[in-house]
């Protein structure tokens, strides 16, 4: 079952950063135009088909990922997407990568890894009790919504940028945990159950506020300032939301050292990665 969840999540993470490039590129085709004027021009583009597969394959494999791992574990290598994009996008929007970038990207995998593998996440309960569900919802909706309000106009730039990266980064992990629910009465009592519970509503709800408030932090600020705590808080907020909702277990005790080396490493090069690399922001938002 880790087997797979890994498999799946990694295949969705590479799968999200195909579709993200390639429909880069079929707008970047398009000159003039908007709404529906440019949706009939993208959709004549091969490259823009292959960037909608790739998002929809992207949520499939997220899905079936959850329905097999511990969302400690699954939502922390959907970071990958980023070194992914970087991958994708060289041969395909003709950039050049720096030795300084590969050596960013390969901190990215690494800190990874070593994070995941020192914690090792556990999954142990399937679905949560409603006790467990109105105080997760309540503080995530109440951070988020406070965010919100702190990111007003006429802040700094770079404070809105990160505060509002941290709004989205709650709004992925909460996301994250409803599909779980609702994916996993999904495998286990159909499709007519899956339709009749409040987890699959609500979790199609947190992930559009999710991407609405990933693309107003990528416009109030630089990626340099929103890139950092939307990957930290996605994968620190799952992994609370594993361990309170479906009582995930991580190690402790002294592998909590290598733990926080993995994620220093994984930060420093996701910190790396919007300094070097040229246009990222285009590649990977």
């Amino acid at each position: 079952m880790i087997v797979l969840a890994v498999l799946f999540a990694v295949l969705g993470a590479a799968s999200n950063a195909t579709g993200t490039a390639f429909q880069r590129k079929a707008a970047a085709t398009v000159h003039r135009g908007g709404g529906l004027a440019l949706l009939r021009a993208l959709a004549h583009r091969p490259a823009w088909a292959i960037g909608v597969a790739g998002v929809v394959c992207a949520a499939v494999f997220q899905a079936l990922a959850l329905v097999n791992g511990a969302i400690a574990l699954v939502q922390p290598l959907f970071v990958l997407e980023l070194p992914f994009a970087l991958l994708i996008a060289v041969p395909l929007l003709r950039l050049r990568l720096s030795a300084a970038a590969w050596r960013a990207v390969a901190a990215v995998v690494g800190g990874l890894a070593v994070l995941l593998l020192s914690a090792a996440p556990q999954e142990v309960r399937e679905q949560a009790p409603m006790a467990r569900w109105i105080p997760a919802l309540t503080l995530c909706v109440a951070a988020m919504t406070a965010a919100v309000l702190l990111a007003r106009p006429g802040r700094p730039p770079l404070f809105r940028a990160a505060v509002l990266a941290c709004a989205a980064a709650v709004g992925n992990a909460l996301t994250a945990a409803l599909m779980k629910s609702a994916t996993e009465r999904l495998a286990d009592d159909g499709l007519v159950a899956f339709l009749t519970i409040w987890q699959t509503y609500a979790f199609a709800l947190a992930g559009v506020c999710a991407v609405l408030l990933l693309e107003n932090a990528l416009q109030a600020g630089p990626l340099s300032a929103s890139q950092p705590p939307l990957t930290i808080g996605d994968a620190t907020i799952s992994l609370v939301l594993g361990v309170t909702l479906f009582d995930e277990r991580v190690r402790t005790g002294w592998w909590l050292l290598p733990e926080a080396l993995g994620a220093l490493l994984l930060l420093w090069g996701v910190l790396r990665l919007t300094r070097v690399v040229p246009n990222l922001a285009e590649v990977v938002s």
